[in-house]
């Protein structure tokens, strides 16, 4: 794969320096390709692990370490999200994407701004690729489908470079992507300009703090799904609440069960307008939105501890 690349020609230090620059780049492409944080530091620490097993003579005869690196990374997602759906099959409830805090870039060690400093390595860029909604649409993809579309359309290596990865022809990698193409386009047939959205959650965040279920209702779309992630670790309903009527009700009753020291505060979740919910000064839950037109049709409650722990209050 064509990426930046560097030999020990200048000494030690700028060939460590030229293998570690590509952290920031696999961390990126294992979180689009995994939906998790967890897994995506672990795919990147075992492909780091892999490199420096190897001798200084067979480090040095890779032409292209960014490209071993990018490669080993994306086959060990691949091979992880092939076992993946067999382990969510014993999760609790279902099973959510990470959300990620939401600034410009977010780091994965530190949390917000006032956090402890991170490697600038050790970040996830926040765009369109990281869209909560669009997480949960390739949650529905083969192994293969997202790898094909996740490196060749968000991340524009070649299918020939994509094919050496899954291990099949560029022509089979070309029709994997188009398969994926499809179905991001069914399941998200419009989007919706970033400021309607957030005035949409800001009505929704009012609405729901004055119990007007009415007003709830409006904001819902008729066909609108509620779907918790708990993992078992936090109380929430487990299965998904269908129809606008029926979430209006469900959220006016988790606003009458409200702790006294809990508050709802408008926050970014993966780059898009969402809702936090913060409990003595830590986020106990996370509120993802997708929005079409003015109507909500998608909302993703998170509450599992584990996919919670790099959120903190400003």
């Amino acid at each position: 794969m064509t990426t930046r690349s560097g030999t020990r020609q200048g000494g030690p230090d700028e060939g460590l320096d030229t293998v570690m620059s590509e952290r920031r780049q696999l961390i990126n492409i294992a979180y689009r390709l995994l939906g998790s944080v967890a897994e995506a530091e672990d795919a990147v620490q075992e492909t780091y692990a892999r490199w420096y097993a190897m001798s200084p003579a067979e480090q040095d005869a890779i032409e292209s370490p960014g490209a071993w690196l990018t490669t080993v990374t994306s086959r060990i997602c691949l091979n992880v999200l092939g076992s993946a759906r067999a382990r969510r099959e014993t999760y609790v409830g279902a099973w959510i994407p990470e959300p990620l805090p939401g600034h410009a870039e977010w780091s994965l060690g530190g949390g917000r701004p006032g956090g402890a400093s991170v490697d600038p390595a050790d970040r996830v860029t926040l765009d369109e690729s990281v869209n909560l909604a669009f997480l949960v649409v390739l949650e529905s993809m083969t192994p293969a489908e997202r790898v094909a579309f996740i490196l060749h359309d968000v991340f524009c290596h070649s299918f020939a470079e994509v094919a050496e990865i899954v291990g099949r022809t560029p022509a089979a990698c070309r029709q994997l992507a188009s398969s994926a193409r499809r179905r991001i386009r069914t399941s998200r047939p419009s989007a919706t300009p970033a400021a309607q959205r957030a005035g949409v959650v800001r009505d929704f965040k009012q609405a729901w703090e004055a119990k007007d279920i009415d007003a709830l209702v409006a904001l819902l779309d008729p066909g609108a799904t509620a779907i918790a992630d708990g993992g078992g670790l936090a109380a929430t309903f487990l299965h998904p609440i269908e129809g606008g009527e029926q979430i209006a009700h469900a959220w006016v009753e988790i606003a009458r069960r409200k702790p006294e020291n809990m508050a709802f505060l408008e926050d970014s979740v993966n780059g898009q307008p969402g809702l936090v919910a913060v409990q003595d000064g830590v986020t106990v839950t996370v509120f993802a939105f997708d929005v079409a037109d003015d109507r909500i049709t998608h909302i993703w409650v998170v509450r599992n501890p584990e996919k919670l722990r790099h959120w903190t209050t400003g």
